[in-house]
């Protein structure tokens, strides 16, 4: 499992007080609020960041971090990805995964057939997508609901995911 989680990507600076507007990367951007501390990894260095102010705007999350007050300062940050420590994720509820986690899992048939690669989750309105690729042929996919009928048992230990395929999905 991986030690930190990405909850934001800084996209650009807002105004001249050395704020940044982050899109974020997680299910609720509330959680922004809680935080008082973020890792930001610019591609080539990690600092640790600490948030003196959180605000929102359309589908973004405003920070600004202590010791940071000009737009000059901030301005090198733009496209750093922010992390939070594991530890200090939000809390899961039974039968609730981190994406990063689920991604690489070995995906098998309820008859335990080996079926393919977990490589992506898609957010829809309704439920989560598993893109999976298909063992048998590079670069075939197939796309699973992530709905109880669909999705049996998630091993995280294992690292496989059972699924049943539903009639109509091949």
């Amino acid at each position: 499992m991986i030690s930190e989680l990405q909850i934001g990507v800084i996209t650009q600076t807002h105004g001249i007080r050395g704020e940044v507007k982050v899109f974020p990367t997680t299910d609720d951007a509330a959680r922004f609020k809680k935080l008082k501390e973020v890792i930001m990894d610019t591609g080539r260095e990690r600092l640790d960041m600490e948030i003196e102010g959180v605000k929102f705007f359309k589908q973004y999350v405003i920070l600004k971090f202590k010791g940071y007050d000009s737009i000059n300062d901030v301005e090198k940050y733009k496209s750093a990805k922010l992390y939070v420590p594991r530890d200090r994720a939000v809390r899961l509820k039974k039968d609730e995964y981190f994406v990063a986690d689920l991604i690489g899992m070995q995906v098998v048939t309820e008859e335990g057939e080996a079926f393919g690669l977990l490589k992506d989750v898609m957010a829809t309105g309704a439920n989560d997508v598993y893109v999976v690729e298909r063992g048998d042929k590079e670069g075939t996919q197939v796309l699973l609901p992530a709905i109880r009928e669909c999705v049996k048992h998630v091993d995280m230990e294992a690292g496989v995911i059972t699924v049943h395929i539903m009639d109509g999905l091949l």
